[in-house]
């Protein structure tokens, strides 16, 4: 049975993997799909996986990872070196995560959500589509950095 420190950093990866795992399927399949569906379409299945989205199994994923992040990061603490330095760099982009979702992609898809499925759905798609691909790939980036620096200090652990 692993120690604590082992099983948290454990944990934060599997959070972190889910994460960026699931940013990564909206880069390159759900949006790729959906960039070829008419606007009503478009504004209309992006409502409907954004109210989908919000449940139990996803936020223990995207806030665990952080969390968990965090918490490897202080139990590493005292012991310095590089399992600690991967473990900050795995948090830091954890967080970074969390603030591009935070900053661009929900107020993006709170103005989609307040969107009329029966008014101008194209120039609603106009306003949102390109910019939440945008700020989908650069968290996707972020959380499969985070991935990454955690499960190598897991590695090296």
């Amino acid at each position: 049975m692993p120690d604590l420190p082992t099983a948290v950093l454990l944990a934060a990866v599997v959070c972190m993997g889910l994460s960026a795992g699931l940013f990564y399927a909206y880069s390159c399949s759900v949006m790729p799909g959906l960039r070829r569906a008419d606007d009503r379409t478009f504004v209309t299945t992006m409502q409907e996986i954004n109210v989908a989205i919000l449940n139990g199994w996803f936020m223990l994923s995207f806030l665990g990872g952080p969390l968990l992040a965090g918490v490897a990061t202080a139990v590493h603490f005292g012991t310095g070196g590089k399992v600690l330095a991967w473990t900050i760099a795995g948090l830091v982009l954890a967080i970074a995560k969390l603030v591009i979702t935070g900053a661009v992609n929900v107020p993006l898809n709170n103005v989609l959500a307040a969107a009329s499925r029966e008014g101008d759905v194209g120039a609603v798609r106009a306003r949102f589509e390109a910019r939440w691909v945008r700020f989908n790939n650069l968290r996707t980036l972020a959380a499969l950095g985070s991935f990454a620096c955690l499960a190598w200090a897991l590695a090296i652990r």
